[in-house]
């Protein structure tokens, strides 16, 4: 698609079989230019009902399964409704619809705020840039939007084209949240197949957002050998002065950079970011930003006193930013419309009556909606403000020591905390002196501070544990790959026919917010497990970050270890939030580079040959955003299963398979029209696990597909069974249930499973191997 906008012609005098017209003008909107020889698909800009029956198909083997936070539905003023038991509101909706509305409502959230994040850069970046700049993403790449061409059936050649992209998705937003007012949609399985819809949304507007910051800041176009950056406490040079930047949109930090690098300040302020912001800008400048940590750090940063200057954009910003941030002394500048922070606006004031107001202290911070102008006072301002921070002081270990010993044992803190930590006792610890048990409460929080408003004393907790870890943060430096954007097409045709016929084990992607059960280091065991398995390892966001938070003896991160290429045993670090949609859109390539299917709006086609052959398995293990259901949500509709950790069961509701009700397992053989049973693969499409070692079991058996060969079912069958045995100490009693015949038996294994296998009544050949379709539509022959 080629397109072209505001063309006008202006005619001072025409004469035609109608009449004289004098002083004609002519506009017209757009103009497209069609350049895209594939046929268009089915569903081009679907509807909310458009794939409807695909997301029945999914939904009526992968059933809801709900778990209430509340039992009452309170949005209109018919409420308090009581829907326990088979109660139903006054206006007619039961609990299973309420639940279903809820997580709609969570989805719409997610999908909005990266949509409205694309229409700002897409907006933004236009005028810098302009809107013929080309859409240049990606590297020995043809297929540069997958996402929006599946979905929307036009194929974007420059930012510009992308308007039209991201009108479509604001639109369907609109439709989603209007179906949950009161007395909209009544049936649960129609308000989770809008869920669905809302997922696809989200990736189809988070990939506008990438590809139009790759393509105009030069960010890393595919690089498998980006290069490595920083990432930790550490990295901070302290005595120099510290912009902090928190959230997820790129471009007031792009501006901070520039504006160093205009005034040749290069090195002589250091510029830290938390949350896919610090991602984004090190893809922008690798060597003038700073990576600080994931989300969960926002307060522990704060707290230390390390930041002269906090700069925030949007989204996961702690909403108490300011408050915080008034107890060290450091100004904030707000830089979006969506989170204004009750700061007074001065964008049209005069950079050098800001930079006074903020150096002065007669303001705790302002609101400037101008990239270009944040950067000029950030700068300018924080070079003022930090010599005057210099004598700035934390928490001593002796205050702290003193401090905790008005600790009244009341245990509020620990039921506050999330993970139910015990704070209580590391704080008796502390008040003797023992700081041990505090320090090792850092690498386990979350950030959250529930624990400090719950403490009647108001101690700050956070101030304690970081000033109890002191050391280990002085030294908290790791090694972390930029961000490199999306898979190559040409590393796609060189794996695609050993992921889908089983022989490279699986896609393990690690995606999502910071809100670990156990700490960030979970999520890089979970990477180690099975890179040493050699899946192919992609991460994104705090994920991303959390995997690098590890060394080995020889002090090197797992990014140092692994190649960053799309193959077996590779690790990527694909990029922030946004990048989710090259993850999304590797598993669209494979189906459209290596199986050739049409992609041009055929999402059921493409969606159906994901499910039945590409073992790929998403993990957000600190999921804790809607932005994270709404991706999880874009995942399902194509077919791809994803597990959370414990906390993500707050989600209200899990899609569980039932791997005993046969009936369910059932696909069409496109080679015959036959109906033929292929067994509970993949068993669920969302699932929350309550251990990591639960998790990585579960990874191992959700790659299984109906299409794999026998050699890549052994290969599978062989991790799942090893994982199994390490973890449960036990054959898993589902063995029956993945094995088609003996050629699926790993050989290592083979005399040991055969045994358990006919002592459960196991027959060869009544799980069959066939060319699997749910699509009624894709058989070749009928039976």
């Amino acid at each position: 698609m080629v397109s072209r906008k505001n063309l006008r012609w202006k005619i001072d005098e025409v004469k035609t079989s109608l009449g004289t017209f004098k002083g004609l003008e002519i506009s017209v909107g757009r103009l497209y230019v069609e350049d895209w020889e594939e046929p268009m698909g089915p569903t081009p800009f679907p509807s909310i009902t458009d794939l409807r029956d695909w997301d029945r198909k999914l939904l009526s083997r992968y059933r809801p399964f709900y778990m209430p936070f509340c039992d009452l539905c309170c949005l209109c003023t018919f409420g308090k409704c009581d829907l326990t038991g088979n109660k139903r509101g006054a206006c007619g909706i039961d609990m299973a619809t309420q639940q279903s509305r809820i997580v709609l409502l969570a989805a719409c959230i997610g999908v909005s705020a990266h949509a409205g994040h694309a229409r700002h850069l897409l907006e933004h970046l236009k005028e810098y840039y302009g809107e013929d700049t080309p859409l240049d993403v990606a590297m020995n790449t043809d297929l540069e939007a997958p996402n929006t061409r599946l979905v929307c059936g036009v194929r974007p050649r420059t930012i510009g084209d992308l308007e039209d992209v991201l009108d479509y998705v604001e639109t369907q937003i609109v439709h989603l949240v209007s179906s949950c007012h009161t007395g909209q949609e009544g049936d649960n399985i129609d308000f989770e197949s809008k869920v669905f819809h809302a997922g696809m949304l989200d990736h189809v507007a988070m990939e506008v957002a990438d590809i139009v910051q790759i393509a105009s800041l030069d960010l890393p176009k595919g690089d498998p050998e980006a290069p490595m950056t920083q990432i930790g406490f550490g990295t901070i040079d302290k005595s120099k002065p510290v912009i902090m930047v928190i959230g997820h949109n790129v471009l007031p930090s792009v501006d901070i950079i520039d504006y160093l690098m205009e005034r040749n300040l290069f090195g002589e302020v250091e510029v830290g970011g938390l949350c896919c912001t610090a991602i984004d800008m090190t893809r922008y400048n690798n060597k003038m930003a700073k990576i600080i940590g994931p989300i969960s750090w926002q307060m522990r940063f704060i707290r230390s006193g390390i930041p002269d200057l906090i700069v925030v954009d949007e989204q996961c910003i702690r909403v108490d930013v300011v408050q915080q941030a008034q107890k060290i002394g450091a100004p904030v500048i707000a830089t979006n419309e969506k989170s204004c922070l009750g700061l007074p606006d001065r964008t049209h004031a005069d950079p050098k009556e800001i930079v006074e107001e903020l150096a002065e202290g007669k303001v705790p911070g302002v609101l400037i909606l101008d990239p270009k102008k944040v950067g000029e006072v950030a700068v300018e301002a924080v070079l003022r403000i930090a010599p005057k921070r210099r004598g700035f002081k934390t928490l001593t270990r002796e205050e702290v020591q003193e401090a905790a010993k008005r600790c009244r044992g009341c245990l509020e803190c620990v039921r506050a905390c999330p993970n139910t930590l015990p704070i209580q006792e590391a704080v008796k610890a502390a008040s003797q002196g023992d700081f041990s048990k505090l320090a090792a409460l850092y690498d386990l929080c979350v950030g959250c501070a529930r624990c400090e408003h719950a403490c009647p004393e108001g101690f700050p907790i956070i101030s304690f544990m970081n000033r109890a870890a002191e050391e280990k943060i002085a030294d908290e430096r790791f090694n972390i790959r930029v961000g490199r954007g999306a898979v190559q097409d040409v590393e796609i045709r060189e794996v695609g026919r050993s992921i889908v016929l089983g022989e490279i084990p699986g896609i393990l992607a690690l995606v999502g917010c910071a809100n670990y059960p156990r700490g960030g280091v979970e999520v890089a065991r979970l990477a180690e497990e099975f890179l040493k398995r050699r899946y192919i390892v992609v991460a994104t966001g705090c994920a991303a970050m959390s995997i690098a938070m590890v060394k080995n003896e020889e002090g090197e991160t797992l990014y140092e270890r692994y190649p960053g290429i799309f193959d077996a045993g590779g690790l990527l670090n694909i990029g922030s939030c946004v990048s989710n949609s090259h993850i999304s859109g590797a598993a669209i390539k494979i189906a459209s580079i290596f199986a050739k299917r049409p992609l041009r709006a055929n999402y059921e086609e493409i969606a159906d040959y994901i499910y039945n052959r590409v073992g790929a398995v998403g993990v957000a293990w600190g999921a804790m955003s809607q932005k994270a259901a709404s991706i999880a949500a874009g995942f399902w509709r194509l077919g791809v299963p994803v597990i959370v950790g414990p906390h993500g069961s707050k989600y209200r509701r899990m899609l569980l398979g039932r791997k005993e009700r046969e009936e369910d397992w059932y696909v069409y053989d496109a080679r015959t029209g036959r109906r033929v049973y292929v067994g509970p693969v993949p068993e669920h499409l969302f699932y929350a696990a309550e251990t990591l070692e639960e998790a990585m079991v579960m990874v191992a058996k959700l790659c299984m597909r109906p299409n794999d060969t026998s050699k890549g079912r052994a290969i599978k069958l062989t991790h799942y069974i090893d994982l199994h045995k390490r973890y449960y100490g036990t054959l898993p009693e589902d063995l029956p249930l993945y094995v088609r015949r003996e050629s699926d038996i790993p050989f290592t294994m083979r005399s040991e499973i055969l045994k358990v296998l006919k002592a459960a009544g196991w027959e060869e050949g009544k799980i069959e191997t066939p060319d699997p379709t749910l699509l009624e539509r894709l058989i070749r022959r009928r039976a």
